[in-house]
């Protein structure tokens, strides 16, 4: 009875062990089969969520091509009004260069005629910021624009100064017709041939006079009267050519100051617009030919000397 009793225990105890071990192996493949399951569950969740980005990054692209895209249009429509609505350089060269002859005192036509811009083969230091280039023979060229505001510039400073306060000098016999013609008009008085030394320093003498500006037609010519107008300590208007010295000069004006032309066209725009300022009437101021010699004052007739030239010959 007891043999029978041990044997069935041991057959539940083996029973238990293999229900146990069923337990066990079906647990195992369930937890494989759940493993699988999710491991699949998750690579479809992972290609979907993919899937999603391409999707959502395709649809961003498509957006940004499209804004760059319709921005280089916009671009282009700005790019083809602003081209439209701007002038060329050429253009603004041209209308610049309109504006500055509409400006100018005479034409430029009158600048070149007259030969204003021909400097000499020297330039100073002091006159090297207005040349403008220098031709084949080695002259130095002035700058036209350059000429014109400086010759308004010393227009509107001689304005300053009434007539009797201002002498003009100028010992160059090529501007002696000019510069006489000047001072009949303006008033304002005028050395050519001598300038008397000591009048505006020596107080002994009997022409001494104190002027307020002296001007100076040359530098080197005029010295004289440069050095006593500074040694009183006056003003000076100086006229420069490419081989003068500006020292002790207040304003300038540049050109060639050598020439009849020029210097007639420099006195004659003086005369003038010293006229305007000043409230003098202009009509008396003869045209710009005759300033430059083109139109010449026609001789006085000397008819008593040809007479008694013409007696003398015949022996009466």
């Amino acid at each position: 009875m007891v043999g029978i009793i041990d044997d069935i225990k041991k057959v539940v105890k083996e029973g238990e062990e293999k229900v146990e071990e069923l337990v066990e192996k079906v647990e195992e493949e369930l937890g494989m089969k759940n493993k699988t399951k999710a491991k699949k569950t998750s690579h479809k969740k992972e290609k979907a969520d993919e899937k999603a980005t391409k999707a959502e990054s395709t649809v961003h692209e498509k957006s940004l091509e499209q804004k760059k895209k319709e921005l280089l249009e916009k671009a282009k429509k700005l790019k083809e009004k602003v081209q439209a609505e701007t002038p060329t350089s050429e253009e603004l060269k041209e209308k610049v260069k309109g504006k500055k002859r509409g400006e100018m005192l005479v034409p430029l036509e009158e600048y070149v005629k007259a030969g204003i811009y021909l400097g000499t083969r020297v330039v100073t230091p002091e006159m090297r910021q207005f040349v403008y280039r220098r031709r084949a023979d080695g002259l130095a060229i002035f700058n036209t624009d350059t000429i014109d505001e400086k010759m308004k510039e010393g227009i509107e400073y001689l304005s300053q100064f009434a007539p009797e306060d201002v002498i003009l000098v100028c010992k160059r016999q090529a501007g002696w017709q000019a510069v006489q013609k000047f001072g009949e008009i303006t008033g304002i008085r005028v050395f050519t041939k001598k300038y008397p030394a000591g009048i505006l320093t020596n107080k002994i003498l009997s022409d001494f006079f104190e002027n307020e500006l002296t001007i100076i037609t040359d530098q080197w010519i005029d010295k004289n009267a440069l050095n006593d107008t500074l040694t009183v300590r006056k003003k000076v208007l100086m006229i420069c050519d490419t081989n003068n010295f500006a020292h002790g000069a207040d304003k300038i004006i540049i050109g060639n100051n050598k020439s009849p032309k020029s210097l007639g066209l420099i006195f004659y725009l003086l005369a003038r617009g010293y006229c305007k300022a000043r409230g003098i009437d202009t009509s008396k101021i003869p045209d710009l030919e005759w300033w430059t010699g083109e139109i010449e004052e026609k001789p006085k007739i000397r008819e008593k000397p040809i007479l008694a030239e013409a007696g003398a010959e015949f022996g009466v």
